[in-house]
């Protein structure tokens, strides 16, 4: 018997309606059929995020660990498996695919140490306290934040590292792409602009808008994972021969320009005065320190995403963290 985590029901009824409502029906036979189909069986409590429930299993014909990973097929998921395969064919670090069933998106994944996601290594891991989007690290002011800190630095590191490896892989055919992306949110940039209640809202997010006109023209060739943040990077298992490697998972794929992928390093675990450290940090890890102007654009250019999504669901501010984000960078051109 799968039991359905009460938190992802919610949120598949809450964004995706109908389709939702029939994934999560759907799900305890999907996970029965590909038990059974792959020959694997259960090893320990189902997992889950916004988009998926995961189950950790062992092949059985060979004992091998992996993850059976259930999601419904959209536009962001449909890529993921075949990213994920560029990106071992690379040698990028990424999970490794072992099966995927194209019609329901069930995709067996190498297991990885779900216990060491990136986020412990800023103290936001589990059992940490904090962690998620919108966690905070704090103002350095004591030792113990001015710790925190340090210890995030390190993670922002390590993640400029995966994603440099993830971003120097030029992307398969037939990937969304990021052109198609920045000529949705420009049409719909000046209505979401005259919906913001706050005059000065308005002037930033207007100021974004042209950062973004200026670079749409050479939108990106780069494989791009677009939600690469501090829990979205575990560590590697050393009976899968991955010990001390640190591995991402779970990319809403597209093909576009790598400055477009700062963003969520920027916002997960945010700390308004670690904004421009993270994002010169990354921007080196890139290659991109010569090129900061068009790496800020691109990032100013997810503030603007994020704030078409939320005028189109009825809000009239900017999140307060996104605000600051792009005041930040704003100011420090």
């Amino acid at each position: 018997m799968i039991d359905i985590p009460d938190e992802l029901i919610a949120t598949q009824y809450a964004y995706n309606g109908a389709a939702g409502r029939a994934f999560v029906a759907a799900l305890p036979g999907l996970a029965g059929r590909f038990l059974e189909e792959w020959g694997l069986r259960r090893d320990g409590a189902a997992m889950y995020g916004m988009c998926a429930l995961v189950l950790p299993v062992v092949r059985e014909a060979d004992g091998v660990p992996a993850a059976l990973k259930l999601q419904l097929v959209d536009a962001e998921t449909v890529g993921e498996p075949v990213a994920l395969r560029a990106w071992g064919a690379a040698g990028a670090g990424a999970v490794g695919v072992l099966g995927h069933d194209p019609e329901t998106g069930a995709l067996l994944l190498e297991r990885l140490d779900e216990g060491r996601p990136l986020s412990g290594m800023a103290g936001r891991g589990p059992g940490a306290g904090g962690g998620g989007d919108g966690g905070g690290v704090g103002v350095p002011g004591g030792s113990r934040l001015v710790g925190e800190v340090a210890d995030a630095r390190r993670a922002v590191t390590v993640l400029g590292g995966v994603l440099a490896r993830l971003a120097a892989v030029p992307a398969p055919e037939g990937l969304r792409t990021l052109g198609d992306a920045v000529e949705r949110m420009l049409a719909a940039a000046p209505g979401v602009v005259e919906r913001l209640a706050d005059e000065g809202e308005r002037r930033l997010l207007a100021d974004c808008v042209a950062a973004v006109r200026e670079v749409a023209g050479e939108p990106g060739d780069r494989l791009l994972h677009w939600d690469l943040h501090y829990d979205n990077i575990l560590a590697g298992r050393a009976d899968a021969g991955r010990a001390g490697e640190w591995v991402a998972l779970d990319p809403k794929p597209l093909a576009g320009d790598p400055g477009f992928e700062l963003f969520p390093a920027l916002d997960n675990l945010f700390d308004a005065g670690e904004v421009v450290w993270r994002f010169d940090a990354l921007t080196e890890a890139l290659g991109m320190e010569r090129d900061r102007g068009r790496a800020r654009a691109w990032t100013l250019g997810r503030v603007l995403q994020n704030a078409v999504w939320a005028v189109g669901d009825g809000e009239r501010e900017l999140a307060p963290d996104h605000a600051e984000i792009a005041r930040r960078l704003l100011a420090a051109r």
